[in-house]
């Protein structure tokens, strides 16, 4: 009677779990079959700080395959079917005008070192080619993004050096303003524009970036840099973990007018799962980040969404996002709200791809111009902790290079203002 009553119950339970999990299975099954058919490609990843904080950048005091102090290691990887990573190389604003061109190669060098050191699981990866390459292998294309112009020191050169060491995009700020460009926190207040957007230096940088085919990243800057990009820039650009103004207004997250001109010019908005950027408080699930892509989709259409975790850079995820792995619940949320297969495969990769390729073109299109090799103007780096070294003359005159750019975008703005 006793076995009867048991062999009952555990009947009664599975019937529970079949008829709870039902409803779930088929989009999951769903979300992971496109999956294999089309890489996920997350825009931001702060994976490599935490190693530098946490290990001194010692990856031989560290097992990827057992760390759990992290929200990514090679376990939440896989079952999180990562495809390729911008894997994050930043370093902190206090490092501006002191080291933070030393620690920033120091935070290129250790994603070189991680797929060095585990090549079964990662393919360092350069190229819209490279990623597809990787995901044929089943190897997570490993990337690398440069969160924040202040690792420049205000130097194209610098910005080329690390070009040549793999990095394709660069963030344009971080929460700080460079000489040259300004950050998110003026537009909340807290901080003075210098710039009012991006100085004549920043509008070289910007030329110099499509010259290279460095991916522009808007995540972090202010609305004004965020338009005159958008008006000047030749290659579509990238806000690599930022969500939409609209659903939680955060000055982190893009405005809807933003949306649309991202539309239009090709680019793409890779949703940010930090919960104060998703409903702009403490606490957030799996829904409220899906509120982001559907807004996105409503606004901009389904071309210019992608994912920008923003994992290890953040303390507080949604419930169910809690680490890498549980990426594939969105994507499974997505189709639950009824996106189609398309939608799903433009949004895990195929946009990212898109954008990636069209910089490389512009790239390729402007092989016969030379590097701009013309610097900021001394005055506007003058500090103790920097030499005059390369300038002849502190404060020389600009060249005619850099008064022609002026003149031009000087010009631009007159006939919009024109025309308006």
């Amino acid at each position: 009677m006793l076995s009867k009553a048991i062999s009952a119950a555990y009947l009664a339970l599975w019937i529970s779990y079949c008829t709870s999990t039902s409803a779930e299975d088929p989009f999951m099954t769903r979300a992971l079959q496109l999956m294999s058919e089309t890489p996920l490609i997350d825009g931001h990843n702060d994976l490599p700080w935490q190693l530098r904080i946490q290990f001194n950048n010692e990856l031989n005091k560290v097992d990827l395959n057992t760390l759990e102090t992290t929200h990514t290691n090679i376990p939440k990887i896989k079952k999180g079917r990562l495809g390729a990573q911008f894997w994050s190389a930043y370093v902190p604003c206090e490092t501006q005008y002191k080291d933070a061109v030393r620690q920033t190669l120091e935070q290129i060098d250790v994603v070189h070192r991680m797929c060095q050191k585990y090549p079964e699981t990662f393919m360092f990866a350069t190229s819209s080619h490279d990623i597809m390459e990787a995901f044929s292998m089943n190897k997570t294309a490993s990337l690398i993004g440069v969160e924040g112009g202040h690792s420049l020191d205000s130097s194209l050169g610098t910005l080329r050096t690390m070009y040549q060491l793999g990095v394709r995009y660069l963030t344009l700020t971080h929460s700080c303003n460079t000489p040259w460009a300004d950050n998110w926190l003026v537009d909340t207040g807290s901080e003075t524009s210098q710039h009012n957007g991006l100085s004549p230096f920043g509008k070289q940088l910007i030329v110099e970036m499509n010259r290279l085919g460095m991916l522009i990243d808007l995540a972090h800057v202010t609305e004004a840099v965020m338009n005159q990009v958008l008006d000047m820039s030749e290659a579509p650009v990238i806000f690599s973990h930022s969500s939409a103004y609209s659903v939680c207004p955060h000055k982190r997250n893009v405005p809807d007018n933003v949306l649309i001109r991202v539309n239009e010019t090709g680019g793409i908005v890779m949703v940010n799962f930090y919960n104060d950027y998703v409903t702009c408080s403490k606490t957030a699930n799996i829904s409220h980040v899906a509120d982001h892509f559907d807004h996105i989709k409503k606004v901009a259409g389904a071309g210019v969404i992608g994912f920008g975790g923003d994992y290890d850079g953040v303390t507080r995820l949604p419930e169910g996002l809690e680490d890498v792995s549980k990426v594939p619940k969105v994507v499974a949320e997505l189709l639950r709200r009824g996106w189609t297969d398309e939608e799903i495969k433009a949004a895990l990769g195929n946009n990212l791809l898109r954008v990636l390729s069209k910089a490389e073109t512009v790239r390729d299109s402007l092989k016969g111009k030379s590097p701009d090799d013309v610097p900021i103007p001394y005055d506007e780096v003058k500090n103790t902790c920097r030499t005059s070294y390369g300038y002849r003359n502190a404060g020389a005159v600009p060249s005619l290079g850099t008064l022609a750019l002026v003149l031009t975008l000087a010009l631009q703005a007159f006939i919009t203002l024109t025309v308006s």
